[in-house]
């Protein structure tokens, strides 16, 4: 797989897909908010008005759901690392 930098936005829906495939709603029905704290990953989805809080391997596994549907690639030969970025913020790295 070609190295690839995932964006905020694409996070955010790589988690939508991933709510929608574990929940019984759409992804335009869930609202996720991303965080990094001293070097931890996480983020909240609000589906169905319930908060969940995710991990960063949950989120980890948010964004190989979205290399397998989006991408097209395979979910499990790629590198994936959540960074930082004061610009861009929350991103992925996937080599």
């Amino acid at each position: 797989m070609a190295e690839l930098t995932m964006t905020e936005q694409d996070i955010v829906n790589a988690i939508c897909m991933y709510a929608a495939k574990n929940y019984p709603v759409q992804p335009e029905d869930v609202e996720v908010e991303l965080a990094y704290d001293e070097e931890v990953f996480s983020a909240e989805a609000v589906i169905q008005g319930e908060t969940y809080s995710l991990t960063s391997f949950q989120m980890i596994q948010a964004i190989r759901l979205w290399i397998e549907e989006v991408v097209q690639e395979d979910p499990f030969a790629a590198g994936i690392r959540l960074l930082f970025d004061r610009n861009e913020g929350i991103i992925a790295s996937i080599h």
